[in-house]
């Protein structure tokens, strides 16, 4: 059994059946870890979702924050974006089933035997890995119960608050460890947010770091795999940090990484084979 991750589909569903297919993928024998984001601004959201969920047992998924917003354009949460193309998953005779598959994924994974982690954006340096899983269970929790999925959706928009505090409650709580996990590229030490930037290392904001750099993280134990930055193309020189979403849906290539041996491979987008 080999297990591979790979940076966010968003819809770009062939390029990741290549890659599988170099390296003899079976879902019977191995495992597939995504970073999130399976759908929006590729062409085909909805074949992506659908070949997702059917790998089952085989595929480990984590969401990002296009499929948070995915969740809340069809709960009539909030409206289509322009570039949105999530049209066909709403049209679909199995859309109920998909959406339902999609809110019961985690925020965040964590597999002991190997000591590494699946996040789509990131960990706040102030937080352990103890603490991150938590936190991410308490969100999973509110995506999964029928009473408080609505309320969530309904609040997960927005910047603030930006720092993370114990005495947050309710909603703006939700918000907070939301956007950590699926918005956050830059912040400070102790974890407060910087959401506009959203360009590579070198155009960090004045006071603020790339949240995987800041010296006294306290995961620095851990291996963590994620997504979600394309500015940064797959360059991450932090040691066990590896960022694999690399652009596939702007132009360039998806990546699919070896979890065992760290061997990476890349297929280009547009046509569909190794580079």
């Amino acid at each position: 059994m080999t297990t591979y991750a790979v940076g966010d589909l968003q819809g770009c569903l062939e390029p990741l059946k290549c890659l599988l297919e170099q390296v003899d993928f079976s879902p019977s024998r191995d495992c597939l870890w995504l970073a999130g984001d399976l759908v929006n601004r590729g062409p085909q959201s909805l074949e992506a979702l659908r070949y997702v969920r059917d790998l089952d047992g085989s595929a480990v998924c984590v969401l990002g924050n296009h499929d948070l917003h995915l969740l809340a354009v069809a709960h009539n949460i909030e409206r289509m974006r322009k570039s949105d193309t999530l049209q066909a998953i709403l049209d679909a005779p199995d859309r109920n089933d998909l959406i339902d598959w999609l809110r019961r994924q985690k925020l965040l994974h964590y597999d002991e035997h190997r000591h590494t982690a699946l996040v789509h954006a990131g960990i706040p340096p102030q937080w352990t890995l103890e603490k991150a899983l938590r936190r991410a269970a308490e969100v999973e929790a509110a995506l999964q119960d029928d009473a408080l999925l609505m309320p969530f959706l309904d609040g997960m928009y927005g910047n603030e608050p930006a720092k993370w505090s114990k005495d947050l409650h309710g909603v703006p709580r939700l918000r907070l460890i939301t956007n950590y996990f699926t918005r956050m590229r830059f912040c400070k030490a102790d974890g407060t947010l910087e959401l506009e930037a959203k360009e590579g290392l070198n155009k960090a904001p004045s006071g603020y770091a790339p949240w995987f750099s800041h010296p006294q993280r306290k995961t620095r134990n851990v291996k963590i795999v994620f997504g979600h930055w394309a500015a940064l193309e797959g360059r991450c020189d932090e040691p066990d940090v590896f960022a694999l979403d690399t652009g596939c849906v702007w132009g360039n290539a998806m990546t699919l990484m070896n979890l065992d041996s760290g061997e990476l491979l890349r297929c280009a987008c547009d046509h569909g084979r190794p580079n």
